[in-house]
């Protein structure tokens, strides 16, 4: 059963939603309450960036707690 933890956090201009699973190790931080993607780029970093259209909707960091 996956542990998921998830936080939402208000800064002055923006919402960010931050989700961490526990048994895979990975963040994932949303620019929108409930996100829709139709292609993603990774990175040779472990940073995974979500898009919609040419829209930046979200990143998934694989291997969190290492960084």
């Amino acid at each position: 059963m996956k542990k998921q933890q998830s936080k939402k956090i208000k800064g002055a201009r923006e919402m960010l939603w931050f989700d961490y699973d526990q048994d895979t190790n990975v963040l994932y931080v949303h620019f929108e309450a409930t996100p829709s993607s139709n292609h993603s780029e990774m990175h040779e970093d472990g940073i995974i960036l979500d898009y919609r259209e040419k829209e930046l909707v979200g990143l998934t960091i694989l291997d969190a707690s290492q960084r």
